[in-house]
C-alpha cells in the first residue's frame, strides 16, 4: 500500500521538524515547506493526499492565502486542507470552519490547534481519506 503523502508547511522550522516526525511516525510519507510561498510551489510539484498548512507565516494572513489557492486549484479542490493554529491557545479565539459561511471564505476543511494532538490530527485525516474511498 502507497503511503499517503501529507505536505507540512511551517515557517517555525523547529515545530516544522517536530510535526514532520510525528505525522511520519503514523505511517506517512512528509514533504515539507517553510513559506506560503514555497508551500504553493511544492505542492504543484509534488501534488500531496492531504495539506497542513500553519495559518501565521510571512503574513498574518498566510495560511488562509496558501489554503484559497489550493483549493481553487483543479487537484488541490478534491484533498483535505487542514490549517493549523497557536490562535486559539494565545487569544482564546475559536477558528472554525463548519458553517457555508466559513467555508465559503476559509476554504480550509478542518482547523489543527498548536501544539498538535498527533491522534487527532491523524483522526482527523483518516476521516477524509476514508469518505474519498467510498
Amino acid at each position: 500500500m502507497n503511503k499517503k503523502k501529507i505536505l507540512l508547511v511551517d515557517d517555525d522550522l523547529d515545530l516544522l521538524e517536530q510535526n514532520k516526525i510525528l505525522i511520519e511516525s503514523q505511517k506517512y510519507e512528509v514533504i515539507t515547506a517553510s513559506s506560503a510561498k514555497e508551500g504553493w510551489e511544492v505542492f504543484k510539484k509534488t501534488k500531496p493526499d492531504a495539506c497542513i498548512i500553519d495559518l501565521i507565516m510571512e503574513e498574518h494572513d498566510s495560511g488562509f492565502i496558501l489554503c484559497h489557492r489550493i483549493k481553487n486549484d483543479e487537484y488541490g479542490r478534491d484533498i483535505p486542507v487542514f490549517i493549523l493554529t497557536s490562535a486559539t491557545y494565545e487569544t482564546g479565539f475559536k477558528f472554525g470552519a463548519s458553517t457555508s459561511e466559513e467555508k465559503e471564505w476559509i476554504k480550509a476543511d478542518e482547523f489543527v490547534n498548536k501544539p498538535v494532538i498527533i491522534e487527532e490530527l491523524v483522526q482527523k485525516l483518516e476521516n477524509y481519506f476514508q469518505l474519498k474511498e467510498k
